[in-house]
This record gives structure tokens, sequence and C-alpha cells, in this order.
């Protein structure tokens, strides 16, 4: 769906990308640094507190960025959503919404909100596009995140319709790289069996558990690639849709586990734990209309998860664990 539109950021402009510390921020950061724009502009949550709409405001008076990617979000993997709705759905939206009202006031050239595919129904068609928005019933076990996600949604598109600013939403699939949260058990899918399974080989434990019954399957996209597409959107998408972000191609997550224990040296056996949470039966978006704009990912998933072990074990010591 190339519709032919094209933005040119100035080299000089002023970036802010909120959550830059983060798994998606860093990356991002990573992404746009590369490409030369130098101006670039970040707080940690310890300076600025953007569920302060207060604060948000300030910082919008002082700083006057020219473009804002919004990446700022509380998140969690399957347990810590399931275990906490109420405070998934009220955190990222006072974020979201002090972000967006505060990019509206102060004149932001174009603004780029971060999403996620949980948006889309729990038995949604497979691969999921974005028309499929509102057409079913959430999954369960992160209702209150994905509820968020989707008033994000509709902000973008009402600011586009009432006030005409030219911002965007995007909804990555599920992302993974260095940088990422290793913590257990609030950590997404891929580094909490990293870790989990990190610990069982050092142990020497002749069996390693994987939660659920393995058979949801997955799509994974290295975070380094979606900084990437961040860029590509700013210049080439302009519409008050969604766009997907992802690779397109989905495994179980038993595949997963075998491709990570491969990664980690882990020779014990593999069992599965039905008990636990499966989640959505299968997650995997169409990332055609992305792909008309020229974009593409990079970064396959062995190579990925090799990287993603290596800095795991060269930061352990500043590791979010």
């Amino acid at each position: 769906m190339d519709t032919g539109y094209q933005h040119e950021i100035p080299a000089d402009a002023k970036i802010y990308i909120a959550g830059h510390a983060g798994l998606a921020g860093s990356a991002i950061w990573r992404a746009f640094s590369s490409a030369g724009y130098g101006n670039l502009v970040g707080r940690r949550s310890a300076e600025l507190d953007l569920r302060d709409r207060a604060q948000t405001f300030d910082f919008f008076a002082q700083e006057r960025p020219d473009y804002v990617i919004d990446a700022a979000a509380k998140v969690g993997g399957i347990f810590g959503n399931n275990a906490a709705p109420a405070d998934f759905l009220s955190e990222n939206l006072r974020i979201q919404v002090n972000l967006l009202d505060a990019a509206k006031d102060f004149g932001v050239t174009r603004a780029l909100f971060l999403g996620s595919s949980c948006i889309y129904p729990k038995f949604a068609a497979q691969p999921i596009r974005e028309d499929s928005l509102l057409t079913g019933e959430l999954e369960e076990s992160n209702f209150g995140y994905a509820i968020a996600k989707i008033t994000g949604v509709m902000q973008i598109k009402a600011l586009r319709q009432q006030y005409g600013c030219s911002f965007i939403s995007a909804m990555p699939t599920n992302l993974y790289g260095p940088g990422d949260n290793f913590t257990i058990p609030g950590a997404h899918v891929i580094p909490m069996i990293m870790h989990r399974m990190h610990l069982a080989k050092a142990e020497g434990a002749p069996e390693f558990t994987v939660y659920g019954t393995g058979t949801p399957l997955r799509e994974f996209l290295h975070a380094e690639d979606l900084g990437r597409a961040c860029l590509t959107l700013l210049q080439r998408y302009d519409a008050p849709e969604p766009i997907n972000v992802g690779c397109g191609e989905d495994l179980s997550i038993n595949e997963l586990a075998r491709m990570i224990a491969d990664v980690v040296g882990y020779e014990g056996k593999l069992v599965n734990d039905p008990s636990k949470l499966d989640g959505t039966p299968r997650k995997v978006l169409d990332v055609s209309r992305l792909r008309s704009l020229g974009w593409s990912p990079s970064i396959g998933l062995a190579d990925g998860l090799k990287d993603t072990y290596a800095w795991f074990l060269a930061h352990q010591d500043t590791a979010r664990l």
C-alpha cells in the first residue's frame, strides 16, 4: 500500500524518543543516530515521569521537539500482564495521553505511537491484517495492556481528524534483542526462556520446563529491525490506520525453546507444563503494507537469538534480571 507519501526529516531536527532506554527505544535511538540524526532527546523515567501530566507538558515546553516517537510503556510478559491488568491499563493510558496531547499542543511536526500486536482479537484470521482491529474479543491474559494500546490508536485517529495532526501509529509484533528485560517471571517469552535455560545449564538440570503446552505460534522481530522501520514510517507513511511491523513468519513455543537450547548449549530434556497460560493460539502479522514502503527485516531469528544471548552473557551485572 505505497501511497507515494514522502517526508524528509531535516538533519538537525530535534527528535524526542520516549522510552529511549528500553528495548525498543534504545534500538530506535541507534537507528536514527546511524542515519545521521544527532539532535536526539531522551529522558529516563527517574528524570521525567510521563504518567505525570504537568511534568510531561513542562518537558515539552522546555525542549520543543520537532518529532516524537512514543516507545515508552509499562510492558511485561503474559504472567505480569495477567497479574496486574489495572496497572498496565492505567499507567499506559496516562503515558500515551500525556505524550500525544503535549505533542499536539506544542506543534510537533510528526509523532509515531507504538502499540502492540496484542490489540488484535484473540481469534483473528491469520496472518492478522490491520483492519481486524475491534472485530472480536481480546486475549484475556493481557486485556489491560491491549485496551490501553487500542486507546492510543484511537487517539492518533482522533487527533488527525480534529486537529489535522500528521501523527501515525504502528503495531510491532513480539520484540527481542540486546537490552531486553530478562526478569523471571515478568519478562517476555524469549528473554525469560533464555534466562531460565541459562540457569538450568549452570545447575546441570536434567529437565527444562517450557510453560504451557508449547503449541502456540508466535512471530518475533529483532528490535534493531523495529528501529529501522520507525524511520521508514516517519518518512513514508501518513494515514489514520495503524500499520503492522513484523517479519510475517511464526513458529511454535516448543520450536523456539529448542532454538534457544541450541544457542545456550543446554542439553537436557524439554518438557511442557500445560497448567501454565498459553495465551492466543496463533499470532502472526500481515506486514504487506509496510513491505510496500520498501522496508523488510534484516535479522533472522537464529542470528538474533545468538546476539541476544551474547549480550546477556556480557551484561549480567547490569541487565534487568
